[in-house]
């Protein structure tokens, strides 16, 4: 397993390092020049102008947006909505959603319910009557919703593709700690054409959006890092810098080697669901690599990010500071997960052969 980026991961990764030394936002004004880069195309298909480079190119964008922590839909439209997509739904629908996705449509996906987060047994329900589809069903923590064309909501009957403007689906707003806004959506008798309800796709949408959450999560992590390593660099206490104190040292390096396994779990993770294997015994050992990195990014990220504000002393907390943004958008993340304690009962459920 070599685990280097390739070139035209290097070339992904140049494009979004160049955009952001040119664009000062790190919010949803920074979507339009995404789109302008052709970076939303990365991993489209071919024949809708895209470069069909797949999970490996979006995850490093992902990525390498988060080390500069930007809030932009990156993450619900290409991790959440278009890779699960990708050889799932008909040439009709991936006809309308993909050249939309390409010009800076938001896509993203309703999978939590309550007390379920990211459940993999959903209990919404999509009754199939001749051509038509009706969901009904109460979605939680829902990001860029208000934003989103299309929604990929979990159902007992697979997934459905959704009109975020269809009649019978409502959004309401939810409280956030990061930059994306975030929604509880309510489906009462929402209408799809059969088409649009994709089987087979629940699994699949759940470990792309697990491997998507570990790839921002790396790049939180990596950002926070080097921003505090920079700081108690420069910041001077009895006409010293602070890192040249060895309990500060000590935690920048105990930051450090956090980082780095979760850089490793991360890549380890998407590289494995990249490979496409098909088999019952790979895709096992995929879902181990997958449920080790929500089980990192649980329970380390979080922790990882107070010993940065630790260091960072009180400025750190001022939301004007970048610190503020690795932390908030660290602790959704966690949330998204459904916290530590989950993440490790289903880890060791993997485990178990009981």
């Amino acid at each position: 397993m070599d685990f280097t980026r390739d070139e035209a991961q290097e070339a992904v990764a140049e494009v979004v390092v160049g955009l952001l030394e040119r664009q000062a936002a790190r919010d949803s004004a920074l979507w339009p020049e995404l789109a302008a880069t052709g970076l939303l195309s990365v991993a489209l298909p071919e024949r809708f102008g895209g470069d069909d480079m797949g999970i490996d190119a979006v995850s490093v964008l992902l990525t390498e947006l988060a080390t500069d922590a930007v809030a932009a839909p990156a993450l619900p439209t290409l991790g959440f909505g278009v890779l699960p997509l990708l050889g799932a739904v008909p040439e009709s629908v991936a006809a309308e959603v993909f050249p939309a996705v390409a010009e800076g449509a938001v896509l993203t996906a309703a999978i939590s319910e309550p007390g379920a987060p990211l459940t993999t047994e959903p209990t919404t329900k999509a009754e199939v009557s001749g051509d038509t589809v009706r969901i009904t069903g109460y979605k939680v923590a829902v990001p860029c919703a208000d934003q989103a064309r299309w929604l990929l909501v979990t159902t007992e009957s697979g997934v459905a593709v959704v009109d975020a403007k269809a009649a019978g689906l409502s959004l309401a707003p939810s409280p956030v700690s990061g930059g994306l806004p975030e929604f509880s959506v309510k489906l009462d008798g929402v209408e799809i054409p059969a088409d649009r309800l994709l089987a087979d796709a629940g699994p699949r949408l759940h470990r792309v959006v697990l491997a998507a959450i570990g790839a921002v999560a790396d790049g939180l992590l990596s950002g926070a890092v080097k921003l505090t390593a920079a700081h108690v660099g420069t910041r001077q206490q009895f006409n010293r810098p602070l890192a040249e104190f060895q309990a500060v040292a000590q935690q920048i390096a105990d930051l450090y080697v956090v980082s780095r396994t979760l850089h490793v779990a991360a890549v380890s993770a998407n590289w494995a669901l990249g490979q496409n294997a098909p088999s019952p015994e790979q895709q096992q050992r995929i879902d181990d690599d997958l449920n080790v990195l929500a089980y990192t990014v649980a329970a380390e990220l979080p922790r990882a990010m107070q010993k940065c504000h630790h260091l960072h002393g009180g400025i750190g907390v001022d939301v004007t500071h970048s610190m503020h943004r690795y932390y908030s958008q660290s602790k959704d993340l966690a949330r998204w997960l459904g916290g530590a304690a989950l993440r490790l009962e289903r880890l060791g459920a993997g485990c178990s052969s009981i």
